[in-house]
C-alpha cells in the first residue's frame, strides 16, 4: 500500500482513531468519513475521520479547482467478517473526483459475510465523481456491497461500479458463494433508482435473466443528462468492437449505462468513453484522467 501523505495545508487536521485489529473471528470494522468544501476558490478535503485500514492519499489538483483523491482499501483485501463503511460529502460548490489505485478484492471465506457500505452525499451546486477500480469477488466469497447516493436538487454526480465474479484473466470461475449488490440514488430524499443484483453460485451467472455467462458487469450513472446527451453517449461507443454487451438508457435526467464483458478492462474502457463524452456538459469541464489510471 502506498505511504499515507499529509493533507494539504488548506485541509483541516484529520481525526484518526487507532488501527486496532479486531479478533480474527470478527474481522476489520473500518470507517472513513470525508468532507469536501470550497475554500478560497479551491475544493479541499476539509475533514477526514478514519478508523481501521481505510485511508486516503494526499489530494492532487491536475485540473485546477477539482480535488482528485485516491482511496486506499485494506492491503490484504476484504475477508469474511470485515465491515467497511465509507461516507463522502461534497458541500456547496465543492468539486471532487475519487478513485482507487487498484482493484478491491473480496476473498473466499467460510460463510461469514463481508460488508462494504458506501454513502455518497452531494449538496447543491457541488459535484462528485466516483470511479473506483473494479471489485473482484473470489470464488467462495460471501459479500454484501451497498452504495447509496444522496443528491440535492442541483447536485451533479457521475460514477461507476465494475464487478468481476471470479478471476476470468486467470481462468478462475465463480462457482460458489454469494454476492449481494445494492445501488440506491435519491434526490431531495425521493428515490430515483433502486437497483439490486444477487448472485448465488455459478447458476446465477449463467442465467439469461442475470449475467448470461459474462463474468464482469459494469454500471455507469450520470445526472443532468438530456436526450441529446444520451445520443452522444451512445455515439461514443459506436464501433468499439469486442464481444461485450452495452445498454444505455435515460430515467428522467439520470443516465444509466450497463455493460457485460469478459474482463474488467473491457468494461472500464467503455465506461471511460461514456464519461469522456458526457463530462463537458454534465460537469462543465473536459475529461481529465487521474494519473493513477496510467500506471
Amino acid at each position: 500500500m502506498p505511504a499515507i501523505q499529509p493533507l494539504t495545508e488548506q485541509s483541516s487536521k484529520p481525526s484518526i482513531k487507532p488501527q486496532t485489529k479486531q479478533t480474527d473471528s470478527q474481522g476489520w470494522k473500518a470507517h472513513l468519513t470525508l468532507g469536501f468544501e470550497k475554500r478560497s476558490g479551491k475544493s479541499v478535503l476539509a475533514s477526514r475521520t478514519q478508523c481501521g485500514p481505510l485511508t486516503v492519499q494526499r489530494p492532487f489538483y491536475p485540473e485546477g479547482d477539482v480535488c482528485h483523491l485516491y482511496l486506499l482499501h485494506p492491503p490484504g483485501g476484504v475477508v469474511g467478517g470485515d465491515e467497511l463503511h465509507i461516507n463522502v460529502e461534497a458541500a456547496k460548490q465543492a468539486n471532487a473526483l475519487i478513485t482507487t489505485p487498484g482493484a478491491t478484492k473480496f476473498y473466499r471465506n467460510t460463510g461469514k459475510l463481508a460488508k462494504q457500505i458506501q454513502i455518497l452525499t452531494v449538496l447543491n451546486d457541488s459535484s462528485l465523481e466516483w470511479f473506483p477500480q473494479e471489485n473482484i469477488f473470489f470464488d467462495g466469497t460471501h459479500t454484501q456491497l451497498t452504495t447509496r447516493i444522496e443528491l440535492e436538487e442541483s447536485a451533479r454526480f457521475m460514477g461507476w461500479e465494475i464487478n468481476c465474479y471470479g478471476r476470468p484473466a486467470s481462468k478462475e470461475l465463480f462457482n460458489s458463494g454469494k454476492v449481494d449488490t445494492k445501488l440506491e440514488i435519491t434526490r431531495n430524499g425521493e428515490p430515483l433508482l433502486l437497483d439490486r443484483l444477487k448472485i448465488i453460485n455459478n447458476d446465477a451467472l449463467q442465467s439469461p435473466a442475470s449475467l448470461a455467462g459474462y463474468p464482469c458487469f459494469g454500471t455507469f450513472i450520470a445526472t443532468h443528462v438530456t436526450p441529446q446527451l444520451l445520443e452522444k453517449a451512445r455515439e461514443a461507443i459506436t464501433g468499439i468492437g469486442g464481444n461485450q454487451q452495452v445498454g444505455i438508457t435515460l430515467l428522467d435526467d439520470i443516465l444509466v449505462a450497463r455493460c457485460l464483458g469478459q474482463y474488467a478492462e473491457q468494461i472500464s474502457t467503455i465506461l471511460k468513453l461514456i464519461w469522456m463524452a458526457l463530462r463537458p456538459e454534465v460537469m462543465g469541464r473536459d475529461a481529465c484522467h487521474p494519473r493513477i489510471w496510467a500506471t
